[in-house]
């Protein structure tokens, strides 16, 4: 049976033989004129629902993408691919984007991608039109198109203005991309774009290869530290923070702890800022500590690991930030260490914005859902999709909960206790102040607040001080108590505590589990993610597989991904083809790479088979 052209192309372009989930569908009805909007995971390879169209179809595809870093990779990875594409945008000096407009005229290019800004343009429009009469344009693609939602922090203006391509172009088909899985933005990407018509791909936003896991705060740079040794020895990664400052002293930290770790914030110079990019991108094992400016459309497939200091604002932005793990579809890690003191920043970092009420009201209820995940004892996979609106069959086996269940306790009675202390000290102090009075302390008896005369003085002593943090962290996880910020962070009671303070209602909280006394030792890391690459890091033919890849992508100035996947050097390592035609069955490896790199990567599997038998 002939395969259809988009297969064709699949197999003999990118070097695959299936299609992934709804690919084969969006390319389909794309390339036959249809407008769509697709909604999938990140890694979940929306670039091919537009690049394989463009291909299929006359003219040239034009791609509006909100990052410069991100258009130059996908370039220099087509161009390995043998397409022809370039891009446009304020990196190039005059002379050479006239002479990619030259390259589009001449019908030499097949993508061309593009920053909105330059795009918006009256002269770049105009010039569009003129290859518009001649059939010239295949189709609009608009990545990254939550960028258009006033809700997401990826806001971009001028997103707002691309309907004009609906309104000059109505021949042309339009594909807006994202993996911005909430109804609200979705609802608005349709509204702002008009693309009322376009038919809707909504693939799950399952990522099954991301093992979560969350763990409460107790000096979380070691704690950090100790994941990295344990799990991510040698790997690229990403660590988020909230501030700038802290972004800056974890990378300083790790730095004079051995590890190649480089800071990324908005407020660093734009040198810097693209040098320490392009390292991370470049290079292998490096790890960025970042604020949430950093990582819209890094395509970099390898980070096995996006770890989290600080809680981040909202599910989506959880969602979004630990989904640049594991692209290439690998195992990779999620971890974040989070407590109380991060649900007292970020509510006060949403309420003294000057976000009008109701957007604040929003985001206090994305947070508390977030604090929900983080306090469940559910499966990860389960309570993320849940909130996406989306149903989840059942444990992962993967994430925290599912490999190691948690137990829950009757905390009624300290429910109790603890709500009683709030009220009774006036609703206005902190956690430490209220447990040091229901420990009884003498820290309670001196100041301006005497509370040993309470009823809720030194009622708690049966319980340590970490187990009493642990309790208020879920009661206010639980919304059960609120913090207020015009007292300064002090907790008040909501009104979802009268039930509980009557004995209406019961309290289950999850124990935590005590910190580990000691590292994991190797032998006892039975289900880690070492084992995904079957003993690869030990193994010389990887380490010579992965010493070519890296001599090659310097050679050419790209990042090492570039040139292969991490899962095609694994899958040549598995099967250590001898031949030309048995590399060509490698998944990833398509017929440009195939004249381009294949006998290279041949000799490198041969020389270790020779070196093997020589020992």
């Amino acid at each position: 049976m002939t395969a259809s052209p988009a297969r064709q192309l699949l197999r003999e372009i990118f070097g695959y033989t299936e299609f992934r989930g709804a690919q084969q569908g969006i390319i389909e009805h794309v390339a036959a004129g249809g407008d769509a909007l697709v909604l999938m995971p990140t890694g979940g390879g929306k670039s091919l629902c537009y690049q394989i169209p463009s291909l299929l179809r006359h003219g040239v595809g034009i791609v509006v993408s909100p990052l410069i870093a991100l258009m130059q990779d996908q370039v220099d990875a087509l161009k390995q691919l043998g397409v022809r594409a370039a891009f446009l945008n304020s990196s190039l000096d005059a002379d050479a984007a006239r002479e990619v407009w030259r390259s589009v005229h001449r019908g030499e290019l097949k993508l061309l991608y593009v920053a909105p800004e330059r795009l918006m343009t009256e002269g770049f429009l105009e010039l569009l039109e003129g290859l518009a009469q001649d059939d010239g344009i295949a189709l609009f693609a608009i990545d990254e198109a939550h960028c258009v939602s006033q809700w997401g922090h990826d806001f971009r203006p001028e997103y707002r203005a691309l309907t004009v391509l609906h309104e000059r172009f109505p021949g042309v088909p339009r594909i807006a991309l994202t993996a911005t899985a909430d109804a609200p933005t979705r609802r608005e990407i349709v509204e702002r774009l008009a693309l009322e018509q376009a038919q809707q791909f909504v693939s799950s936003f399952d990522r099954p290869n991301i093992r979560y896991r969350v763990t409460q705060k107790n000096n979380a740079r070691q704690q950090l530290q100790a994941f990295l040794e344990t799990e991510h020895p040698d790997d690229a990664g990403i660590v988020y923070c909230l501030s700038r400052r802290k972004v800056e002293e974890t990378a300083a930290w790790l730095k004079e702890h051995g590890w190649d770790a480089l800071p990324y914030h908005a407020g660093l110079d734009a040198a810097t800022r693209s040098k320490n990019q392009q390292r991370f991108l470049r290079e292998e094992g490096v790890i960025m500590i970042a604020t949430v400016a950093f990582g819209m459309g890094i395509d970099k497939p390898n980070v096995r690991f996006v770890a989290h200091l600080d809680l981040p604002k909202s599910m989506e932005g959880y969602y979004q930030e630990t989904g640049r793990a594991g692209r290439d579809g690998l195992p990779a890690n999620a971890w974040m260490a989070y407590g109380l003191g991060d649900v007292v920043s970020m509510r006060q970092m949403l309420l003294s914005g000057d976000a009008p009420e109701e957007r604040k009201r929003v985001e206090l209820q994305k947070l508390d859902a977030l604090l929900g995940f983080c306090e469940s004892t559910e499966c990860r996979h389960q309570t993320i999709l849940r909130y996406f609106g989306e149903e989840h069959p059942g444990g992962c086996g993967q994430c925290d909960n599912c490999l190691a269940p948690v137990d829950t306790w009757d905390a009624t009675q300290a429910a109790q206790m603890a709500l009683s202390c709030v009220y009774r000290t006036g609703q206005r102090f902190g956690v430490a102040h209220l447990i040091d009075v229901l420990l009884g302390k003498e820290t309670a008896k001196i100041g301006q607040f005497q509370h040993q005369q309470l009823s809720t003085f030194g009622i708690g002593k049966d319980l340590a001080q970490t187990q009493w943090s642990s309790v208020y962290r879920q009661l206010v996880a639980a919304g059960l108590i609120t913090v207020d910020m015009e007292a300064y962070g002090g907790l008040k009671l909501t009104e979802a505590a009268r039930a509980v303070l009557k004995g209406q209602q019961e309290v289950w909280l999850r124990r935590d589990a005590e910190p580990a006394k000691r590292k994991t030792s190797k032998t006892e890391r039975g289900s880690s993610l070492r084992e995904a690459y079957a003993g690869a890091n030990e193994d010389p033919l990887w380490l010579a597989l992965k010493a070519k890849r890296l001599e090659l992508a310097r050679e050419q100035g790209v990042p090492p991904y570039v040139i292969f996947h991490d899962s095609t050097l694994l899958e040549i390592l598995n099967r250590k083809p001898q031949t030309l035609d048995e590399m060509a069955q490698i998944s990833g490896v398509g017929q440009a790479k195939l004249a381009r790199y294949g006998d290279a990567f041949l000799q490198v599997v041969e020389d270790g088979a020779n070196g093997g038998t020589q020992a």
